[in-house]
């Protein structure tokens, strides 16, 4: 547990925005040459990556913020480490998103083909924003003191910061999700090479991140999730917020795989 990277005099380099900034430029190098690769023009391009990138943190911010609504009507002065704090992932996704619909139809880009070019690219950038959690002690786990895998924590600066309980067992809820990022990251890109339709990779993408972040809820143990069933003392019989958001993810995701699947052999039928 590090919070803070580097320190030297005025200056200060925190570890989980160091390597949030490291999976953003991954992510987007990635996605700069999948789209040389598939012919699109580049200046249009970065532009759309800029203002998603740009609206999803935004949007990552104000998830958090309106989920914690409570904490901060309390205590509005820890509203400013919103500016240095992490976000909310389905918040930045819902947001860039939005966005990312309106450019392209301005642009009358395609959906499914800027789709799959960004899929492998937000499952790697995860990975890296879950490393930075962990790094801050932010999205930790419940109690696991029989868990052989569980980590301590002991930064009395971070739980400042976080709120995260020290000198405790906790499922290692962060590298977990990282862990699952990084193999879902390897698992699109060969989906991405190996795609039968156009959309493949995105739709998959949508189902297996779902599915993921579904399963990873039962070990979350940070507080204010908010729950539509039962309670974070009940997580096997309960449902979080979060966990509803998934199960809507893979509703459209299937949904989305059968329309892309159903448009990618019309075109086939058409060229052919």
């Amino acid at each position: 547990m590090h919070p803070i990277l580097i320190q030297a005099g005025p200056l200060t380099i925190a570890s989980y925005g160091f390597l949030f900034a490291l999976g953003v430029l991954l992510g987007v190098l990635l996605c700069l040459r999948l789209a040389k690769k598939e012919g699109l023009d580049l200046a249009v391009f970065a532009d759309f990556i800029f203002f998603v990138m740009l609206l999803s943190l935004l949007g990552a911010k104000l998830w958090l913020l309106v989920s914690n609504l409570g904490y901060y009507l309390k205590y509005p002065g820890e509203i400013k480490y919103l500016l240095t704090s992490g976000g909310s992932f389905y918040g930045g996704l819902i947001f860039g998103a939005v966005f990312a619909v309106w450019f392209i139809r301005r642009h009358r880009l395609s959906y499914r083909q800027l789709g799959d070019i960004a899929a492998p690219a937000l499952a790697l950038g995860h990975f890296f924003g879950r490393l930075g959690c962990f790094a801050a002690g932010c999205c930790w786990g419940r109690e696991a003191v029989h868990f052989p895998f569980a980590v301590t924590f002991s930064d009395l600066k971070a739980q400042a910061l976080t709120g995260v309980p020290l000198y405790i067992p906790l499922y290692p809820t962060q590298l977990m999700e990282a862990a699952l990022n990084l193999g879902n990251f390897l698992f699109l890109m060969h989906v991405y090479n190996k795609r039968k339709f156009s959309g493949q990779a995105i739709a998959t993408y949508m189902l297996s991140y779902s599915l993921i972040r579904f399963v990873v809820e039962y070990f979350r143990g940070d507080p204010d999730r908010g729950y539509v069933i039962g309670s974070m003392e009940r997580p096997w019989t309960s449902l979080s917020v979060p966990q509803l958001v998934s199960v809507i993810g893979v509703v459209i995701a299937l949904l989305l795989w059968r329309g892309f699947k159903k448009k990618g052999e019309q075109e086939q039928r058409i060229q052919g």
